[in-house]
């Protein structure tokens, strides 16, 4: 897992997801709905990035925070559209809710 006080290894990661998918800087930023010199700063004056940015950046890589974060020896499995809904959704449930969902869900296994 990447520290996420560590600012030039968070922006290293932005430089391979980037370079991985062939966008430049400029790219990333317009994806990002973010300032081209926002992403220099970060860079060039090894600024700590906003978890704002943060998170601009990984909705132009259609990722999570925490996929942003995982590393390579992280065995993190991708999560697909649905399954981040089930996430965001399971976030606003009660305890209660919570206990009958994986009740039914364990029925249905």
């Amino acid at each position: 897992m990447i520290d996420i006080l560590d600012s030039r290894a968070l922006y290293q990661r932005v430089e391979q997801l980037r370079n991985a998918r062939g966008w430049s800087v400029y790219e990333l930023a317009r994806n990002a709905a973010i300032s081209p010199m926002t992403l220099y700063h970060w860079r060039d004056r090894n600024s700590s990035p906003s978890l704002a940015l943060l998170e601009a950046v990984c909705s132009a890589f259609q990722i999570t925070l925490f996929e942003f974060l995982a590393d390579e020896t992280d065995e993190t499995v991708p999560l697909n559209p649905e399954q981040r809904e089930v996430l965001r959704l399971w976030e606003k449930m009660n305890p209660e809710q919570r206990k009958h969902i994986l009740g039914i869900m364990r029925t249905l296994s």
